[in-house]
């Protein structure tokens, strides 16, 4: 019990993003490997169009401001997740 009380959501928190991200990122470089390019087979979704304008623009006449979030899970991201759920789980 003594390990536990080091613990804290944050710490996992950091630790999913990184799973995520690395996960996305290595899915990212094996699409071009034909037998690795499973690792990038995912889905998009978020708010905003997909050109990438987003939901909401604002126009300062010099600078045009869009605001909008796309996310992409890969099978590579949730593998990373679930590495980092078990170092996380090591600790």
């Amino acid at each position: 019990m003594a390990r536990l009380a080091g613990k804290n959501g944050w710490t996992l928190l950091i630790f999913l993003l990184s799973g995520v991200v690395l996960g996305g990122f290595l899915g990212y470089l094996a699409k071009d490997v034909s037998w690795l390019s499973w690792l990038n087979f995912g889905q998009e979704f978020g708010l905003g169009s997909p050109d990438g304008t987003g939901i909401t623009s604002l126009n300062l006449g010099v600078i045009i401001l869009s605001f909008g979030l796309r996310i992409k899970i890969t099978i590579a991201s949730i593998l990373g997740m679930i590495i980092s759920i078990v170092i996380y789980r090591k600790l």
